[in-house]
């Protein structure tokens, strides 16, 4: 399975022109996020997590060129606003889109994008099939996924264990028995927002905790703010086998 991370950042220090903070100056490329999304590959499918703004140009940058299915977190906009250009992929496979979301999500979607799901539909639009899921297990072509429900503050998202990955993104909370789900991953993806206590997102230490907490092999930390700080000066903080993610890494499991 083949795993590429799209995007690391967040619309929480978005760059912008001429800002001045020390992420946005940097000649580093690790440094130049996008909003956090992620590419899962393997010889049968192709399928993404979460559609951000910055779909499109994810699409395009890593020459993506297949689209079996969608998984949703939840339906933020910094997760799912880039679902119209879907239709891209509906014109070149030739067929629907299957998108998996759990019940509030799938809401909030059909709140957003109500001509994508109205029951007359304009020529053109993209065409998703939205499927719901819950805590069970699910499989799409051939890969069984399980949901991990973890908490954004009051928000329930949905995270992902597949074999030997977990990803999860956005929380600031997760039970006891969701975290079982997740423990003894060869790789492990979570969200840390910056160093700073937040009140909806785990911060870098907390993060660094709950890593060693469920005993994963490798973990790689997204949905970066520029609050975090560069790439180089916070990866000398971390410990072993404890990594910043960053837009374009590719690992194999």
């Amino acid at each position: 399975m083949k795993i590429t991370f799209l995007g690391t950042g967040t619309s929480m220090g978005v760059p912008v022109i001429a800002c001045p903070c020390e992420v946005c100056q940097s000649k580093d490329k690790r440094d130049k996020r996008l909003r956090t999304s992620v590419l899962i590959e393997s010889n049968e499918t192709t399928f993404l997590v979460d559609t951000t703004p910055d779909f499109r140009e994810q699409m395009l940058k890593y020459d993506v060129r297949k689209l079996s299915a969608i998984l949703f977190t939840h339906a933020h906009r910094d997760h799912v606003a880039g679902l119209d250009d879907v239709r891209a992929f509906n014109f070149i496979v030739g067929q629907d889109v299957n998108a998996y979301g759990s019940e509030i999500t799938n809401k909030n979607i059909k709140l957003m994008f109500p001509y994508i799901f109205a029951e007359h539909k304009y020529p053109g639009i993209p065409e998703v099939n939205l499927h719901e899921i819950a805590k069970a297990p699910f499989t799409v072509a051939d890969h069984t996924i399980i949901p991990i429900e973890v908490m954004h503050y009051k928000l329930p998202v949905q995270g992902f264990r597949i074999g030997d990955f977990t990803y999860i993104t956005d929380a600031n909370y997760i039970s006891e028995e969701e975290k079982e789900k997740a423990k003894n991953s060869k790789v492990l993806v979570l969200n840390a927002l910056r160093k700073e206590k937040h009140i909806s997102h785990f911060t870098l230490q907390e993060a660094i905790d709950l890593s060693k907490e469920l005993n994963a092999e490798k973990t790689y930390f997204i949905h970066l703010s520029h609050q975090m700080g560069k790439h180089e000066d916070v990866s000398k903080e971390l410990p072993e086998k404890i990594h910043l993610a960053y837009d374009g890494l590719v690992i194999e499991i």
